[in-house]
Order: C-alpha cells, then structure tokens, then sequence
C-alpha cells in the first residue's frame, strides 16, 4: 500500500517521519476510502474471521457494475471464513507446501509443527517492504512470549525471498526462526488470500491503519524500502491469520485490505 518506486528516503532510521511518498500515499488512499464508504450500507459489516467447528455461512452479495450483476464475494464486502471457505484437509494440503527459512533453507509447513497436536499461529504477512507487514511482525514479536509460554508456535511468513525476510529480522528486529519467506505466494494462492490493487489501495478496511499509527510509526523505525520484493507484482497481496491444533484448521482470517490485521485478542482466545 505505501510502496513506491519514486522514494525520497531508502530508511526511517534516525527520522520521526514517515517518507514523503508513505504520507501522501497515505492520506490520498484514506480521502478515497473515505468518499466510497457510503456507497455501502453502514450495517453490513460481517466480521471476515471465524473460529471453527461451526456450520457454513452462506452469504454472496451482489453489486450491480457497468457490465450487471457482480458477485462481491472477493470484493469489498465478503462473508465469514467459515468452515465451507477451507477443505478439512488444508493443513494436510498446505502441509505440501515450501517455503524457505530467512537463512535460505527450503521447508515444508509440515515440518515446522507438531502435526498430531501442537499448535501453531501461522501468520501470512505481506510483502516484507511493506511498512504494514513491519507493524504486524513488531505486534507478534511482542506477544512471542505469550505463544511460548502456551506451547504454541509462532510462524510468520512474508511475501519475498529470504534476503528480504533478513532485512525485516535484522532491522526490526524479528527472531529469525520464526520468519519464512514465499517468494512465490503459494501459500497466498493455495489459501485464496486477495490479491489486486483494489484490495492494496482503496479498500474501506485498510482506514483500521490510521487508529494504529503510533505504533506503526514506531515498527518502522529502522524500516528500509529495500526490503520490498523485486517482483512489483508481489507488493499487491494481502495476508491472513491462520491457527491450527495438529491438522486441525481452529481460526482463519484472510486480511480485507492492506493493515487489516486480525486482531490478536481473537487469536489468543483460540489459543492461548
């Protein structure tokens, strides 16, 4: 969302401001998510996370566009992540998975929990330039002693290659062995997380950034754009929060827009 290529700053260190480019970004994404927000009615705000076992919610929206009627299912408005949304056998599927450590080395997710019974907050970042994906990974930082203390693993995956999940770790600082990197989000595709400039710019979602700025401002403190991934590409998905016991899916919250975190109060109460 506050990535761009015509920067006047590489690094936020030793600077009480944000670069140029982060605040009119900033400000231009939040007068236009302002002004689209009455095209919505203002008691449809179903809650995108959802706690597991339950019974499937059946909810498709429709919006008519130039072109009709157009589902909003993986649009603005979308329904619960029920228990329809994932296979019973996503964490064997993910399980699959590869991704690398941030010192370089290929793993599977199947190796990096207890597949019988540990359980493991598997937190899907953005990009690793992104200065949302810095505040996210300080907030999980700060409660990695609360997961320890339960037994539960704390898993961070960020979207770039390992040199760029180094920066993160190394500037933040994030403990390495909890950071991966998926260079080629197929982790992102095989969860169905949104993707698109829609979702990174101008969704109503990504307002829940300015609530948070204080702590924002200081997660990027050390904050480097060359953490963003060379792909361009990549800087246009979003994350999600996934909580798991064995192969068991407990919670799942794919992120709306960009800052839209889960909140981490809904994760501790699955877990902790």
């Amino acid at each position: 969302m506050f990535h761009s290529s015509a920067t006047t700053s590489t690094s936020l260190e030793g600077s009480s401001s944000f670069p140029i480019e982060f605040n009119t970004l900033a400000f231009q994404a939040m007068a236009t998510l302002q002004s689209v927000r009455s095209f919505f009615h203002p008691s449809i705000s179903p809650p995108n996370s959802y706690t597991f076992p339950a019974s499937p919610v059946n909810y498709s929206p429709k919006l008519m566009g130039s072109k009709g009627v157009v589902s909003l299912r993986h649009s603005i408005i979308s329904p619960r992540v029920s228990n329809s949304q994932y296979s019973p056998a996503i964490a064997e599927t993910l399980g699959d998975v590869s991704i690398f450590t941030a010192s370089g080395e290929p793993v599977k997710f199947k190796d990096l929990w207890d597949q019988n019974q540990g359980v493991a907050v598997v937190a899907l970042l953005r990009h690793f330039g992104c200065p949302c994906c810095w505040e996210l990974a300080s907030a999980l930082k700060e409660s990695k002693a609360r997961f320890d203390l339960a037994g539960v693993k704390l898993i961070a995956v960020g979207v770039g290659a390992p040199n760029k999940a180094r920066i993160l770790a190394e500037r933040l600082p994030f403990p390495m062995d909890c950071l991966y990197a998926d260079p080629d989000c197929k982790a992102y595709d095989l969860l169905n997380l949104y993707y698109g400039y829609g979702r990174t710019f101008f969704n109503p979602a990504s307002l829940k950034v300015f609530s948070r700025f204080d702590a924002l401002q200081k997660a990027v403190k050390n904050y480097t754009i060359e953490a963003t991934p060379d792909d361009g590409r990549s800087v246009l998905q979003q994350g999600g929060m996934f909580v798991f016991r064995g192969k068991q899916l407990l919670y799942a919250r794919k992120d709306e827009g960009t800052g839209d975190h889960a909140p981490l109060d809904e994760v501790f109460a699955v877990c902790c």
